[in-house]
């Protein structure tokens, strides 16, 4: 490292975020430093954003306050910069509070080993996008496949790798909330085109729509994503089940989207509903109740007729 460039900050306390340079030495813990916000670079496609929301004006207003409390991590890149591997809202805090230079610890990491921390790290975030999840689980998985030991002939996982015989989902599963087949959902939702997945972050498309909808072609989902701009609603489990079903027999088209689009979904269909007891004085007795709505219908019909008869008679406007 070059030392010029950073100063190590002496910083005593009780747990390691506050220990001395020597005790951290003791403790086989990174040294903290004050590293110039001009030589630090963000993590290659990092999936997680950086939100300029109401959390984030606490942050700054916190950093103005007390510092930055926790240190951000970083690796030393080949050229003499620095990466950042977790503190993104940290670093961009001190940047909109007018900092200089943000406390870090500099650790010697792979690029694999900076994917997985990055990833673990992030997700322990109070609200994480599904989009966030989906690329982030996809970098730790392709990173843990790079590592020492290679997948067994036996493996039933195609994209997984063997460690004490489980599969790279079922060891990232582990650490998660998530369970390993949610995890290969949301790896899934890295297939869909932007648009898309912006409906899935916005709540618009659930997960299990949203996992059919990326089987479909590139071409299919920027046609589903027009037809659902225009007609301003989003498909069905059941419908994207059968676009599914119809790509995957090379027989999807635009129209049959459309089509798909246009029917009536049940929680689309408007529902009127009646307190039992304000209507049973005027059925009969001994009306079942299965044929209450057809009598109402028929009723309101009769009612209808007899309103346009007053009318025509000029009783009534």
């Amino acid at each position: 490292m070059k030392d010029a460039k950073k100063q190590s900050l002496g910083l005593n306390g009780l747990d390691d975020l506050f220990m001395t340079d020597r005790e951290r030495a003791e403790n086989k813990l990174p040294r903290i430093y004050d590293i110039p916000l001009s030589e630090i670079d963000d993590f290659p496609d990092h999936p997680f954003k950086v939100r300029m929301d109401e959390d984030m004006d606490l942050l700054v207003q916190s950093v103005k306050e007390r510092g930055v409390i926790v240190p951000i991590t970083l690796r030393e890149k080949e050229d003499g910069r620095y990466e950042l591997v977790s503190g993104h809202r940290r670093k961009k805090a001190c940047e909109l509070a007018g900092f200089d230079t943000i406390r870090a610890e500099i650790r010697d990491l792979t690029r694999d080993e900076a994917i997985i921390l990055m990833v673990e790290s992030n997700l322990q975030r109070s609200v994480i996008l599904p989009s966030e999840k989906a690329f982030s689980y996809k970098m730790r998985l392709e990173a843990m496949k790079r590592l020492p030991g290679r997948p067994s002939k036996d493996n039933s996982v195609p994209v997984g790798q063997n460690y004490e015989g489980l599969t790279t989902r079922e060891i990232i599963a582990k650490s998660s909330q998530d369970s390993n087949t949610q995890i290969q959902r949301y790896i899934r939702l890295t297939e869909l085109i932007p648009p898309l997945l912006d409906l899935v972050d916005d709540g618009r498309i659930g997960m299990r729509p949203a996992v059919e909808l990326s089987y479909l072609s590139a071409e299919s989902q920027r046609e589903l994503a027009e037809i659902i701009s225009f007609m301003d609603a989003t498909p069905s489990h059941d419908q994207t089940i059968r676009m599914r079903k119809m790509s995957d027999e090379g027989k999807l088209t635009s129209e049959d989207m459309e089509a798909i689009m246009n029917e009536i979904k049940p929680n689309q269909r408007e529902k009127i509903s009646f307190r039992a007891d304000r209507i049973r004085q005027y059925l009969p007795q001994n009306m079942p109740k299965s044929q209450t709505e057809e009598y109402v219908i028929q009723a309101l019909s009769y009612y209808s007729r007899f309103r346009e008869q007053q009318k025509a008679r000029g009783e009534v406007r």
